[in-house]
């Protein structure tokens, strides 16, 4: 079981590093989404996998074979945080499609880069 989910956020890791290095923003956010998930799915394969007792305290103690709480804990809180962050990201992507009608890091360099239209309309009067 743990090679599978080994294998699958290796997987992911890659794609995700592969969309990372588009110049399309919106592959990009689905590259930090996909890197995200499979950083979380490493985390929770390295608390162990399986058929595990739950991690309770009885007055026997814990018991041998119990699931760690730690990275299913550490992994919720990753995915409520990956989830904001992935909202903020398609609401930056909205505001530049709608201020420079593309999502390519290009364009939206070039007028980053580019002179205010303040300053252009200050230097002609």
């Amino acid at each position: 079981m743990e090679i599978v989910a080994a294998i699958t956020a290796g997987l992911l890791a890659a794609i995700g590093v592969w969309l990372l290095l588009d110049r399309n923003l919106v592959r990009v956010v689905l590259g930090i989404v996909l890197l995200g998930n499979s950083i979380n799915i490493a985390v929770l394969t390295a608390g162990r996998l399986g058929n595990r007792t739950a991690a309770f305290v009885t007055s026997n103690g814990v018991p041998e074979l119990a699931a760690n709480p730690l990275p299913q804990a550490l992994v919720l809180t990753a995915i409520v945080i990956g989830f904001a962050l992935f909202v903020f990201a398609l609401a930056v992507l909205r505001r530049t499609w709608e201020l420079h009608g593309s999502t390519a890091t290009d364009r939206v360099t070039e007028v980053a880069e580019g002179p205010s239209p303040d300053l252009d309309e200050k230097a002609s009067r």
